[in-house]
Order: C-alpha cells, then structure tokens, then sequence
C-alpha cells in the first residue's frame, strides 16, 4: 500500500497515518514543516511503514499541482491512496469584515483542495485504481453565522469529491469525503470543547481509513453526525436563525 497524505502534520491525518504504518504502508508526508514531517517520517517507520519520506511543499497555493503530484507518485513509486487532510478554520469576523482574510479560507480550503482533488482523480482513472479520501467537515451542511465562509469552502469541496466520485463509477477507483463533526484538533484550541460531541483525533482518523478501502462517497464521523446534520439541515430558518451557533 502507497499512501500520500496532503497535509500529514494535521492530528487526523498523523493518527491516519499510524494506522496504515501498523500495516506496511509505504507512506509520503507533505506539508510545509520540514521538521515536525521529518519527526513524524521517523516515528512511522517505528510504528512498522515499510517506508516514510517527506516532501516540503506549500499545499495552499494551487500553482503548478498537477506537476506537484505527479512528482510526488515518482517519489513515492506509485500510489494507492492520497489523503487530502490540510485545511485552516479562519477568522470569521476578521474575514467579514477584510476580503483578503475571506480569500485566503476559500483559496485554502477550496481553490487549492479542488485543484489536488482534480489532479489526483487523473492520475487514479489513468491508473484505474486507488482513492481519494478528502477530510471535509458538517460546517458545509448549512451555512451557520459562527462560520460560514468557512462552511462554504467546504460545501464546495463535497460538490467536487462526490462529483468525482460519480466520474469513477464503474472505473476503478473510488473518492470519499470525511465530515468530521467538532474534533478535539489544534484547529479548535481555544473552543470549550466540552460534551459528548467532541471527538478525538484517533476517532476520526479510524473513520477516515477505513473509508478509504470501502464505502459510499460520503462519510460522517463519528457516524451520528448524519442525524444530527439531518435535523439542522431541515430545521425552518426562524428557529435556526435563532440558536447560537
């Protein structure tokens, strides 16, 4: 198994990234800090990865990715799973109110993430195997007033993972997208992230690998989310409007 993880220093993907080094993976760490990948490279081939290497690279910016990747697979040898994990929450008052702070959440999270999801989808028909796995999040289900730039950029996202999904029907590989709901992350220091909703990051990550060997194009996790996006979902403007989220 060849595993490239798009940004691999994130705590969901560095748990994800320990359950397949526990089966032999050979395994390819991208993100921008040499150090913590290198770290992390060291600590997986203890954990049992057949190989770990690194790439440096800033996943942000959507310049030149598909010679990006392509360059990755020769690296790596080969790939049966690229892991798309990195993304940035953003500041939603901040980004109300500067445009340039909006742009840098939508260009991240959605131009940028669009743009390795496309590149790989061509690299996996060419090859008429593997999977994409895509770590979104339930903030796309609606927009909420707490975060729905951010929200928004993972709205987009889900329309591209299922719509390649659908483009791979009956060729081979397949593409999911992981809804984590809150997730005790970096990404959420400074929330109360007290109660039962709040998952752990190696909650998430099973879910994540997991779906990437098997399953529909969407995944919530934990699983529970699906009723509970289910009822805000459908929930009448007057009284969403109301609850403090």
């Amino acid at each position: 198994m060849r595993v490239i993880i798009l940004g691999a220093t994130s705590a969901i993907a560095s748990a994800a990234a320990r359950l397949y080094a526990a089966e032999g993976a050979s395994l390819l760490l991208v993100g921008r800090d040499e150090n913590r990948l290198a770290q992390a490279a060291a600590d997986l081939k203890m954990r049992g990865a057949e190989t770990a290497e690194v790439a440096i690279s800033d996943l942000g910016d959507p310049a030149d990715v598909e010679k990006r990747l392509n360059a990755f697979v020769r690296q790596l040898g080969g790939v049966d799973h690229v892991l798309l994990a990195y993304g940035i929450l953003g500041n939603q008052g901040e980004a109300e109110r500067d445009l340039a702070d909006a742009e840098t959440i939508l260009r991240v999270n959605f131009n940028s993430a669009a743009a390795w999801c496309l590149a790989t989808a061509n690299v996996l028909e060419k090859q008429g195997r593997g999977t994409l796995a895509v770590i979104g999040s339930v903030a796309g289900d609606r927009g909420r007033r707490a975060n729905f730039i951010y929200g928004a950029s993972k709205a987009g996202l889900e329309a591209i993972v299922v719509g390649i999904a659908h483009r791979f029907a009956d060729k081979g590989p397949r593409a999911v997208l992981i809804k984590p709901g809150p997730t005790m992350t970096p990404m959420t220091e400074g929330m109360n992230r007290k109660g039962a909703l709040w998952a752990k990051p190696e909650q998430v990550a099973a879910i994540v690998h997991a779906r990437a060997y098997r399953g529909g194009p969407v995944a919530y996790a934990p699983g529970f989310w699906r009723y509970i996006m289910l009822i805000i979902r459908n929930l009448p403007s007057a009284i969403f409007n109301r609850m403090e989220i």
